[in-house]
């Protein structure tokens, strides 16, 4: 793997992604001082936007198109980058230092940034093709979902995590009446500890979200369009839409026809760099080591995809350093707010601190004595305090959280 610094005003940087990740390189180029050329490929038609809102304000209503947009055509042009929308790559040739796209145009590059994002998982089961079953990922996926949701009685939700929930929240603050199937016993399972699912869970339910744990979905029912949901046990939700979100695999595809080392996403090192000169990979579709972590990861996160942008740009300017930030995550839903700091997989004890019942608490995750990271809601300062910690490297020790001398 090589570190080159393009400094030349006749270098190409080519970047494969018009989501946050790809968006966020190109300004941090500029930003940097990078003279030479940058082309941006996106395989939808939309300018690059942020897709956080699609679950939340977007699909409420309460925003549209130009506030969820990232930057406009002004700044692309101003800035001298030739955006291509709507014309996806379709093949990388390493060896030539080529880009293919659909159209058949070639691009010829002196570095490629890999930044492809993830795609919905699809449910295998019958009916899964029936009008009015949806999911979302894109803006032209939560369009359809919110002009659905206009007219909608019954919504079911496969998929109790991130998404799932959030949207849950939209639609039953829209007078849409929500159930979710979630085949973990609990909400946000793979995500939260079980007390902030807990807390997480009743909030939707006081909100009249009904939910279904520890159940599948053996079929959708219906014929020209979506009628309902028969759960694994034999159970029928009735329904007009059904939104479907049980997680994504990383856009791959490329990298793996070029070569490239792929582990449930693109392999990369400690500098973002993949297993081919020339080619960096960041953001949902990149897996990389992390001193958060004992194994390499792939995050999909706001934080992740924003600083491993920034990180690239900087070696590829001339100021090449480790990928070292500490990975943070947010949702809002049933009307709070869930702030979570570091990576808690694999913690065996927690601390609780704050009141549960108002929404005003922290769960601090602990691996023996060491700590992982933390889940907060309503409680900024305590999930700043932890981001501060575990950047500085400072240890909080469980007894000193019981004790309640540390951490607001």
């Amino acid at each position: 793997m090589t570190s080159r610094h393009l400094a030349s005003s006749e270098a190409t940087v080519v970047v494969v992604g018009g989501g946050l990740a790809g968006a966020q390189l190109v300004s941090a180029l500029r930003d940097n001082g990078f003279a030479g050329n940058i082309v941006l490929v996106g395989d939808e038609a939309a300018l690059p936007y942020q897709r956080p809102p699609l679950s939340k304000d977007y699909l409420t209503g309460r925003i549209g198109p130009e506030a969820i947009r990232l930057r406009g055509p002004e700044y692309y042009a101003a800035n001298c980058v030739q955006v291509l929308t709507g014309d996806p790559a379709v093949r990388v040739l390493p060896s030539a230092h080529k880009v293919v796209l659909r159209s058949g145009t070639e691009l010829r590059y002196d570095h490629l940034v890999l930044a492809t994002g993830a795609r919905n998982r699809s449910l295998p089961v019958p009916g899964a093709g029936l009008p009015g079953v949806v999911s979302l990922r894109t803006l032209a996926e939560a369009e359809v979902l919110r002009e659905r949701l206009a007219s909608a009685e019954r919504l079911v939700v496969v998929g109790g995590g991130f998404v799932g929930m959030e949207v849950s929240s939209s639609a039953s603050a829209l007078g849409v009446q929500v159930s979710v199937i979630e085949r973990h016993e609990r909400v946000m399972a793979r995500a939260v500890t079980p007390v902030t699912s807990e807390f997480f869970a009743r909030a939707h339910r006081d909100r009249g979200v009904r939910l279904e744990l520890g159940e599948g979905v053996a079929r959708f029912l219906g014929s020209g369009a979506v009628t309902g949901v028969e759960t694994s046990s034999g159970r029928r939700l009735p329904a007009d839409l059904v939104l479907v979100g049980v997680g994504v695999t990383p856009n791959t595809d490329l990298a793996e026809e070029a070569g490239l080392q792929e582990r449930d996403g693109v392999v990369v090192d400690a500098l973002l760099r993949t297993s081919a000169p020339d080619i960096s990979a960041i953001g949902d579709c990149a897996r990389f080591p992390t001193p958060f972590a004992a194994a390499p990861v792939r995050l999909e996160s706001v934080q992740n995809a924003t600083d491993q942008a920034r990180c690239v740009a900087a070696r590829l300017t001339g100021d090449a350093r480790p990928y070292r930030p500490v990975p943070w995550f947010w949702s809002r839903q049933a009307g709070a707010r869930l702030q979570i700091a570091g990576l808690t997989d694999g913690h065996d004890r927690t601390v609780v601190r704050g009141d549960q019942d108002r929404g005003d608490f922290s769960v601090f995750c602990f691996r023996g004595d060491r700590l992982l990271g933390a889940e907060s809601v309503g409680q900024p300062a305590a999930h700043m305090a932890v981001r501060r910690a575990l950047e500085a490297g400072d240890q909080i020790t469980p007894q000193e959280l019981l004790d309640g001398s540390l951490v607001p």
